[in-house]
């Protein structure tokens, strides 16, 4: 990883360097609904991230959660949300965030952790792949309301 990186545990000040990350990863403007989304997630009592700054700068950022039991799982570990800023990508500074996060998670007992990636999307598939994920039992089901 390079140096100069230090990570802390994500506070909900960091929302506009959060938001100014996703949007440089998108190169476009998040909605207002993404903003109120990261916003709200991180105000829950269940809600955990972490960032990881360089020169005082959010540069990137995890967002997970803690899921209770239900459809057919016991309790586990989400990510939410990952995003590095695009200038940073590729010195492991996505890795050393979701270590960080699996960290706390296996030191609240959570042996499984989970998240969604859109099937095209390829590099978002290689990371997750890079740190240890593989298929679920689940399918993502979706139904969409006219």
């Amino acid at each position: 990883m390079e140096k100069g990186i230090k990570i802390r545990k994500i506070r909900a000040a960091d929302v506009s360097e959060i938001v100014a990350i996703q949007e440089s990863i998108l190169q476009k403007k998040v909605s207002k609904k993404w903003v109120q989304m990261a916003e709200g997630h991180l105000k829950k009592q269940e809600a955990l991230g972490f960032v990881a700054l360089k020169g005082g700068q959010v540069v990137g950022f995890i967002i997970g959660e803690i899921k209770w039991e239900g459809f057919g799982l016991e309790q586990s570990g989400w990510i939410q949300v990952v995003g590095v800023h695009p200038r940073q990508m590729g010195v492991g500074i996505g890795r050393i965030l979701a270590e960080r996060l699996f960290s706390f998670f296996k030191k609240e007992g959570i042996r499984d952790i989970h998240t969604a990636v859109r099937w095209d999307a390829g590099d978002m598939l290689s990371f997750f792949k890079a740190i240890g994920f593989d298929r679920s039992p689940f399918i993502n089901l979706r139904k969409h309301l006219d």
